[in-house]
């Protein structure tokens, strides 16, 4: 007999070999017909499968977030059969789930086209209504061995020899189809549901690795319901309109091209949304008590190594050897630079905390295949700030920085999400009872700046713990931007000290912060946050005076210079075009505001504004105009 203890607290005993399936069974006829998994001791196990021991028992039905991942597995799985049915000859390799789907990897000669994912995708919901069973078969490794080999499944025997000695090899059976695989799986391919979709190809290679053959890659996205399948194409739809690439492009901001890789070339509107940005967070920690410095951006090696950053972080660095023997590093960031400017001189306890910050650019030699727009990039710049402050001094420098982050989040117009502590790693620097005090440190800190915490087991870096904040944009994707990292290390590396009350000499704690991160990265999450259309103040061209007709012309020339002379940021558009063609273009640059005039207009000495996504238009006098427009466009921090 086997002893279960169900999450009310009830135990029950049930006979050896018992599945989860008698479990549920015994409980009700309705949880019967609705559980599709188990749990064990937090272990997912088939429903089907015999229980291996006894424990804490958790029935899982459709509607748990366990069971999602495991649809989604099953449907690659399904994908695979279909694909095979339809493709013979076809070699499967891997197909794991990633975020909001999952993915699997082919070996034909023949490349996959977008038609034939309409057909495979025909198939599968053929294969779900056969109802197939989908069970869990334990095989001898060299039998596993010689049968995929047999059968022409290269890529599967491979991965067998892989597994180590004495790990049990299970192939799960699909009807007659199979498949090398830990599992868990659901009862049948019926249970999948077909609130699922195929999305596109790319290419691969066996093991991630270019020197191996290159494979096909279908993803395709999967879900519990339709309503939620329908939902992630929306939010599918939403996102390619408001991508960043293609906005930066239509609203003339940015481009990279092929001889910059992972460098971005500022046009005049999006260097003005990024100065306009720059300007607001340099104002916002001036006034937090930062003080802003500048350190090289070339460092000898030797600083590097003596920090850390040669052994761990070299490959990253884009280095340079001069005809005297030197090697030279492109600063990838700015913390060693500034512990020299805090041991430029002897420090007092009287002088914590020194907020130093830096807004220069840094360089990181990022992989090709990872960059993507101004979103991971290798030339960026950090709202960067490093804090010396002693051991009691770093709860409440938590606090204030937890608290000028919400407020910059608030200005502009995104949603702090979630912030998360990330905790000791296996290997680290300091004792147990070093990092406790430090992690307890951080999270009453968030708290007590009113944010709770997610702890996040192994995520830390060596050096210390470190918070960080994920903000949520407008179609509700998250996207990690703040951090907040408290370092013991780099201090004692570089030999950082101030003489203490005692007299003595003392090590600072070093907290390495960001509020937006990279500024370029945090322009492309805003860019698709607000799908180009910013807020007045950030809007890199905040008016357009557009006439009528070419007898408005000098009129409009006025209206523009009471603008700028208000500080607003003005083009003219004086062009002999339809007045409707001109507001239809400057609308798909996300103009904010649009201010027409004509004859009219300049005999009573008034504009007629338009404002982006309206059709209405509030026709002022020119001082109203200016008044207002003037207001709206002062940033929120001086408002």
């Amino acid at each position: 007999m086997i002893e279960l203890k169900f999450p009310d607290g009830q135990a029950r005993s049930f006979a050896d070999g018992a599945t989860g399936a008698d479990v549920a069974a015994q409980i009700s006829p309705s949880l019967a017909k609705k559980a599709l998994l188990v749990k064990l001791d937090g272990d997912l196990i088939d429903l089907r499968r015999p229980l291996p021991r006894g424990g804490t028992i958790e029935i899982v039905t459709r509607d748990a977030p366990e069971a999602l991942d495991v649809i989604r597995h099953d449907t690659a799985h399904v994908l695979a059969e279909a694909v095979q049915e339809l493709f013979p000859g076809t070699q499967v390799t891997i197909g794991p789930n990633v975020e909001d789907g999952f993915y699997y990897d082919f070996a034909r000669d023949e490349p996959f086209s977008l038609d034939d994912l309409a057909r495979i995708e025909a198939r599968m919901r053929e294969i779900v209504d056969r109802d197939e069973p989908i069970t869990r078969e334990v095989w001898d490794r060299g039998e596993a061995i010689a049968h995929f080999r047999g059968i022409g499944e290269i890529y599967k025997a491979e991965i067998i020899e892989s597994i180590p000695a004495g790990e049990a090899v299970t192939v799960y059976r699909q009807g007659a189809w199979k498949d090398l695989c830990r599992g868990p799986h659901l009862p049948s391919t019926r249970h999948i549901g077909k609130a699922f979709k195929l999305t596109k190809l790319a290419g691969a290679y066996w093991r991630g690795d270019q020197r191996n053959a290159q494979l096909q890659r279908i993803y395709g996205t999967a879900w519990a319901s339709d309503v939620d399948l329908a939902a992630h194409l929306k939010r599918i739809e939403e996102a390619e309109k408001r991508d960043h690439r293609k906005l930066g492009a239509l609203m003339d901001l940015f481009h990279i091209q092929e001889e910059g890789r992972g460098m971005v070339f500022w046009h005049p509107k999006g260097w003005t949304l990024y100065r306009t940005l720059l300007d607001y967070v340099r104002r916002r920690v001036e006034r937090a008590g930062y003080v802003e410095v500048k350190t090289p951006q070339i460092l000898d090696r030797s600083l590097w190594e003596r920090s850390g950053h040669w052994e761990k972080f070299h490959a990253s660095m884009f280095i340079c050897e001069t005809d005297e023997g030197e090697t030279l590093c492109v600063k990838p960031m700015n913390c060693p630079g500034h512990v020299q400017i805090f041991n430029h001189g002897q420090r007092s306890y009287r002088e914590l905390p020194i907020r130093m910050a830096e807004f220069d650019g840094l360089h990181r030699n990022e992989g090709s295949g990872g960059l993507l727009g101004v979103l991971r990039v290798r030339g960026l710049a950090q709202d960067d700030g490093h804090i010396f402050c002693t051991p009691d001094q770093v709860e409440q420098e938590t606090v204030d920085f937890v608290r000028l982050l919400q407020s910059v989040y608030q200005d502009l117009g995104v949603e702090l999400h979630s912030v998360k502590l990330a905790l000791r790693p296996e290997k680290r620097f300091g004792t147990d009872e070093l990092w406790t005090i430090a992690e307890d440190t951080l999270e009453r800190g968030a708290q007590a700046a009113g944010v709770e915490v997610e702890r996040l087991p192994n995520e830390g870096a060596f050096y210390g713990p470190k918070l960080e904040f994920h903000l949520k944009d407008a179609i509700g994707r998250t996207w990690q931007c703040g951090t907040h990292q408290l370092d013991y290390v780099l201090p004692e590396r570089l030999d950082a000290a101030y003489i203490g009350e005692d007299g003595a000499k003392h090590r600072p704690v070093m907290l390495h912060r960001a509020i937006l991160g990279s500024l370029e990265r945090f322009i492309g999450v805003l860019i698709e946050h607000y799908a180009g259309a910013f807020p007045l103040w950030l809007a890199p061209v905040q008016v357009v005076v557009a006439t009528i007709t070419q007898d408005a012309d000098y009129y409009a020339g006025q209206v523009a210079a009471e603008l700028r002379a208000a500080g607003l940021r003005v083009e003219t558009d004086l062009r002999n075009e339809n007045v409707g063609y001109k507001v239809r273009e400057h609308s798909l640059a996300k103009v904010p505001v649009i201010a027409v005039v004509g004859r009219r207009e300049a005999d009573e000495s008034k504009v007629a504004l338009r404002r982006l996504g309206s059709q209405a238009q509030a026709v002022l006098s020119l001082g109203e105009a200016v008044a207002t427009l003037k207001a709206e466009a002062t940033p929120p921090d001086l408002r």
